[in-house]
Parts: structure tokens; C-alpha cells; sequence
């Protein structure tokens, strides 16, 4: 799945068919940080760290999002959220392919 065709998913009313990290992307896309939040959580990997640190780094706890980029073993994002997040789909989302 490609990135256009993972946002094209955006529209419709269950994620598609990809791992909890990128439902956890899908979620918050459609504007539920709480469910992106539960799902991401749960990830116990570096792309759930990734897109746990996202999350926190959205919602302004700057502190937290720091640990989760170091779980994730990235780089603490300074750029867009809205860049921020097609950057961790795009890279999840060439992981499945």
C-alpha cells in the first residue's frame, strides 16, 4: 500500500488492513488522538515507539515524547506534525510492502 492509498483509507470507517502502528497513524488522522494513543501503546516495538512519541509530541508533552524517540531509536522530530506523520507512515507502510 502506498501512501496515497493509505490516506485514501482516511474515508472509510475501519483501517485497513495493516500493522497496529500504522491503525495507530489511521487514528489519529480521523482526529482520534485517544484511540491512537490505546492502539500505539500496545505496540511494544520502535514503530510503536515511533508513532507513541508522535503522539506525544502532538498532544505537547515534550518530555515523554523524548523518551519515546529514544525507544524508538529515532531523532526527536522538530519539523511538522502533518510532515512528521507521512514520514513515519510512509516509512511503516514500505516495512509491509
Amino acid at each position: 500500500m502506498t501512501l496515497v492509498e493509505f490516506k485514501a483509507t482516511l474515508k472509510q470507517p475501519a483501517p485497513p488492513s495493516v500493522g497496529p502502528a500504522l491503525v495507530a497513524l489511521w487514528h489519529d488522522a480521523r482526529g482520534h488522538w485517544d484511540m491512537a494513543h490505546k492502539v500505539a501503546q500496545d505496540v511494544e516495538d520502535r514503530s510503536g515507539a515511533w508513532v507513541h512519541a508522535y503522539l506525544h509530541r502532538k498532544e505537547g508533552d515534550i518530555g515523554n515524547a523524548r523518551y519515546w524517540y529514544e525507544q524508538a531509536r529515532k531523532p526527536p522530530a522538530s519539523d511538522s506534525l502533518d510532515t512528521e506523520w507521512e514520514r513515519i507512515a510512509s516509512a511503516l507502510l514500505e516495512c509491509e510492502n
